[in-house]
């Protein structure tokens, strides 16, 4: 009965250890329907002009909404938690869910949005062509994979809809190739972020300039070394393998205990 309850006990302190896993494809309003209290920051309601979003929502591997319809002229926020593991807003594509989306000199295509790895910070995109689909992705190792995903703008029928890229997403798993870390990419495709995250949301005058920029994003796309965030990342991320580690520790007492009730 002592090695029994031992069991249950390993079994609840490995299931603690990381976030919990994501929901499956769902519309917005779905994800929103949990009681428990959201991680701070908090992404404020949404009013004219702006949108809202949390990131690593209720410590889970979604964004909250994570599929969005957004007019020309809306901002777009994004609100890190700080809570010892770093996310990323990473624009990717439809086809390549994981996958940040570099420039396509060939194609005269920008390159777009990253965020890079961050926490308790905020990170703003402005709509400039809502015809456009806006996927995006968090390139944390692992994360994109389990479902962390979302879109704006996204078809909603045919095969390209929000359900069907967040299935294409969680059916690359553990097979997502790790990403480089250490660049915010300003620019974008169908939005534009035209300063790397802060503390602080992007201002109202945002949306007027960045639409301007938005040409000069396409020849010119902008790398704004991290120089801020990328210890954090690398801290935090280290924090996550720390997370991991103990999780598979738990894991292998949970199965000794286990052997040693069998064989008792």
């Amino acid at each position: 009965m002592q090695f029994a309850l031992s069991v249950l006990a390993l079994s609840a302190v490995a299931s603690a250890q990381i976030y919990g896993p994501p929901p499956g494809p769902a519309s917005p309003a779905s994800s929103s329907s949990s009681a428990a209290a959201p991680a701070v920051p908090t992404a404020p309601p949404d009013t004219p002009g702006f949108m809202n979003i949390d990131v690593a929502f209720q410590e889970t591997f979604t964004f909250h909404p994570n599929n969005i319809t957004a007019p020309n002229g809306t901002v777009v926020t994004f609100y890190f938690p700080a809570n010892g593991l770093s996310h990323s807003v990473t624009q990717s594509s439809f086809a390549d869910p994981c996958t940040f989306l570099a420039a396509n000199t060939t194609a005269g295509t920008p390159n777009g949005f990253d965020s890079d790895l961050q926490q308790g910070v905020q990170f703003s995109i402005t709509i400039v062509n809502e015809s456009q689909p806006i996927w995006f992705h968090c390139k944390q190792l692992l994360h994109c994979g389990m479902g962390m995903v979302g879109a704006i703008n996204a078809p909603t029928t045919g095969n390209n809809t929000f359900t069907n890229f967040m299935a294409n997403a969680m059916a690359i798993g553990s097979s997502e190739t790790t990403e480089p870390t250490g660049t915010v990419f300003t620019g974008g495709v169908g939005a534009i972020a035209t300063a790397s995250p802060s503390d602080t949301a992007t201002a109202a005058a945002g949306s007027g300039s960045s639409s301007s920029g938005s040409s000069s994003s396409t020849s010119n796309p902008s790398q704004v070394p991290t120089s801020g965030s990328s210890t954090p990342s690398t801290s935090s991320s280290s924090a996550g393998a720390t997370r991991l580690t103990a999780t598979s520790g738990a894991l292998g007492l949970l199965i000794a205990a286990a052997s040693m009730l069998v064989f008792a």
